[in-house]
């Protein structure tokens, strides 16, 4: 029996791409390559998602909805109404953006993949998290189950919301086996963003608070204090964008720092493979995704302790607690045990195939049915 699955990926903003967005693209491809005749899968998208995320398209129909122009209340409202009506067709309807309209389907699956917003409330405007902790409650407990990143958020979602163990399952990210194939190369990107011969750390993540750029701005000026040291930030402007650069002129750190906006895939990588360790100081990950691209591509991890990150990397990383001191010595321990820490992230990365993503979430399908 084919079951006819809809998935609900109207929250995704055309043109712009975050972890989440990533997360369950690569989970659906995932699913397509397990080549799964049991699931006949619909995508219901905004206008423009084809042209985004060709490769997707391709392999399932896609549906657009009316347009909302990214408008928050518009699209909740079509979910409410429109996508409500498209749902009755479907066996099993996925949510992938973190909360279920009323009238979600017979059976559903939420996909949750953070609940940063329990741990770090001031982060979010106040009208959001109004609406976070009305919904997303009501959409755990209306949901046949419930998908997470982690176990980390799986676990907060059980204990928060009194949910059973058996509602609430791991769906993996998957990272693509191709990542680095097509990598600028180091002379290229050292020639074009002026680093010339001097070491390189590396931290992918946009400007809000819970990243913690702050933190290593800290260690350059008091414990990493090597000249030729630099610390290399790619991502978008977030809510600490302005704080974070008048802390780097503060600390006259201004040579040391280089900021750089969102970067194409390409030279991400290529800034993870050149990078002597990707540093990953962050307050709150439901996952981490950046981790294992660095332990796919050869590069040592230094993370902090916090949220899912210590159960993402395991042992094939330094994971630390938040601390200065303890955090001085980690590049001479980066240096001492590199083989082995590269050797060990390599293997951990295997675990976050997209195949076995795919694995995961028809698993999940076949558990809500």
């Amino acid at each position: 029996m084919t079951v006819r699955v809809g998935v609900n990926l109207m929250w995704l903003r055309t043109g712009q791409v975050g972890g989440s967005q990533e997360y369950l693209v690569r989970q659906l491809t995932g699913l397509y390559e397990a080549n799964l005749d049991e699931f006949d899968v619909t995508l219901f998208v905004q206008a423009g998602f084809a042209k985004d995320h060709q490769q997707l398209a391709e392999l399932y129909d896609c549906v657009e909805a009316p347009r909302h122009g990214g408008n928050r209340v518009l699209r909740i409202l079509l979910e409410q109404t429109w996508l409500a009506v498209k749902a009755r067709k479907f066996d099993l309807m996925h949510h992938g953006g973190g909360t279920m309209p009323f009238f979600a389907g017979r059976r559903s699956v939420l996909t949750i993949h953070d609940v940063q917003y329990l741990s770090f409330p001031e982060n979010f405007s106040r009208t959001r998290l109004a609406y976070l902790s009305k919904v997303v409650p009501r959409s755990v407990a209306r949901a046949s189950l419930v998908s997470t990143p982690s176990e980390y958020v799986r676990q907060k979602l059980i204990n928060k919301f009194a949910v059973s163990p058996a509602k609430v399952k791991v769906v993996r990210h998957g990272i693509d086996d191709q990542l680095g194939a097509a990598a600028t190369s180091e002379q290229e990107l050292r020639r074009r963003f002026r680093l010339e011969n001097r070491d390189v750390l590396f931290l992918p993540a946009v400007t809000h608070p819970h990243k913690n750029h702050k933190f290593l701005l800290q260690l350059l000026k008091t414990h990493w204090v090597d000249k030729n040291l630099v610390l290399v930030c790619a991502g978008g402007k977030g809510r600490a964008e302005l704080e974070f650069m008048r802390e780097v002129r503060r600390l006259n750190l201004d040579d040391r720092v280089i900021r750089l906006n969102r970067v194409v895939d390409e030279d991400r990588d290529g800034l993870l493979k050149l990078a002597k360790a990707l540093v990953f100081p962050s307050l709150y990950e439901g996952f981490g995704a950046p981790v294992i691209e660095a332990m796919q591509l050869g590069t040592p991890v230094i993370a902090s302790d916090c949220a899912a990150l210590p159960e993402i990397i395991g042992s094939a990383g330094l994971v630390l607690p938040l601390n200065l001191d303890v955090w001085s010595g980690a590049l001479d321990a980066v240096n001492s045990r590199r083989d082995a820490l590269v050797a060990a992230g390599k293997v951990r990365a295997k675990n976050f195939s997209i195949a076995n993503s795919g694995k995961d979430l028809a698993q999940a399908y076949r558990a809500a049915m």
